[in-house]
């Protein structure tokens, strides 16, 4: 089993069926799905949600292959707000997304430190990537907060076409001396 995480604002729990129809409604949105890897179908289907959580999801999590939560905020745990995943490979380790009107609240950076804390601690990976679309100046600004370093560029396959991206890495040694400033107040 996956384990439920918390933060100072937010709660998140690990996806299951039973999130499809509240994501479904949620997620459909250009805002949202743009910057996201083209494997997300667009127009997104009426089933898109579900087929997403019992095809992909779920058994990725059964085997131990990645990692998924909903996003919700802890004085509303009933509504999700967004997601935030984890998966086992060389690259492309942490991915995520919020409503809309969620963004700017330095609610995903703190779901982020929850998740890169689980991937380094409690997974024990030593080193964690991420790509993103380069005019992704949201994900870009996470990244760069995180104590992230800029490695490579590519071009990658994007719901809103073919994208030049850029590829982020923090390894566990780096991401403890992160927490440490952080701690001691200096980032």
């Amino acid at each position: 089993m996956i384990e439920e995480g918390r933060t100072e604002r937010l709660i998140l729990r690990p996806q299951e069926m039973g999130d499809a129809e509240q994501i479904q409604e949620l997620f459909p949105q250009w805002e949202i799905v743009r910057f996201l890897m083209n494997r997300v179908p667009w127009p997104y289907p009426a089933d898109g949600a579900l087929d997403y959580i019992r095809d992909v999801a779920v058994p990725q999590m059964e085997r131990g292959e990645a990692w998924h939560w909903t996003l919700r905020l802890g004085v509303a745990p009933e509504r999700i707000i967004g997601s935030i995943s984890l998966t086992r490979g060389e690259a492309d380790n942490r991915g995520f997304w919020l409503g809309p009107e969620w963004r700017g609240q330095g609610l995903m950076s703190e779901a982020c430190v929850w998740v890169n804390d689980f991937w380094f601690e409690t997974l024990g990976f030593a080193v964690l990537r991420v790509s993103k679309a380069v005019g992704n100046i949201d994900s870009r600004r996470i990244s760069e907060r995180m104590g992230m370093r800029l490695v490579g560029y590519g071009e990658k396959d994007y719901v809103s076409g073919r994208l030049r991206s850029e590829i982020w890495e923090i390894t566990a040694e780096e991401w403890r001396a992160w927490k440490r400033r952080r701690a001691d107040g200096r980032c």
